[in-house]
């Protein structure tokens, strides 16, 4: 995983439409800490691509041709855990969104973005960071404002380990900083997604601050 300024991150871009692929490949090469290192117009090409080349950032886009872009995040991020992966999608309706994160998806953002905000975007989520399009953000925390369950039973420790997902912190920095093991860490991650009712911890980012368990400032 690319976590210094200085390191090149290797991504990966999955789109179905060549012009969609050299349009990205352009935007990212022109910036020295960037390289793309393949390209995938199916998400089973995009599996093997990733099998083979370890990158640390994978930009997916929704609809492929055979298995979707959500199905191809789920086996990525469960075969590869290192690796983020950042939709990029035509499509901003709230099921592909929900979709996205419920799979693992580090982020989503739409085809109509500046060039500059996806770069910031794949930088965030090489270090580990959250990022979510701000109107998919509102709109996620309009929707999820329902009678919750088991928000208010969370730990001072739970919400401790809740407030370092948020900053983008994996489990094993997590620990180091709290002085505890990574195993105690996913167990802790455990409780806190069962609690909160979501199997990711974009998802439970989302979910804390619309509960007000964390604050818009608290998330980067």
């Amino acid at each position: 995983m690319v976590t210094m300024g200085t390191d090149v991150i290797r991504v990966v871009v999955v789109d179905d439409h060549a012009l969609h692929r050299d349009g990205t490949r352009q935007i990212l090469e022109v910036h020295s800490d960037l390289q793309v290192v393949g390209e995938a117009a199916s998400g089973e090409v995009a599996l093997a691509l990733v099998n083979q080349l370890h990158p640390d950032v994978v930009l997916m886009d929704i609809r492929l041709p055979g298995m979707n872009g959500i199905e191809v995040t789920r086996q990525l991020v469960q075969n590869h855990p290192d690796v983020r992966v950042l939709m990029v999608s035509a499509y901003d309706e709230d099921e592909y969104v929900r979709g996205a994160l419920e799979a693992g998806a580090a982020g989503y953002l739409s085809k109509t973005v500046p060039g500059k905000e996806l770069i910031e975007a794949v930088r965030a989520v090489a270090g580990g960071a959250t990022v979510l399009q701000s109107g998919l953000t509102a709109r996620l925390l309009i929707s999820s404002r329902q009678p919750e369950q088991g928000v208010s039973d969370l730990s001072e420790r739970e919400l401790a380990v809740l407030r370092l997902l948020a900053e983008g912190l994996h489990n094993r920095e997590i620990g180091e900083q709290m002085g505890i093991s990574t195993r105690t860490v996913d167990r802790h991650c455990d409780n806190i997604y069962a609690k909160l009712g979501v199997s990711s911890r974009t998802e439970a980012v989302v979910r804390a601050i619309s509960t007000k368990l964390l604050t818009v400032s608290d998330e980067h």
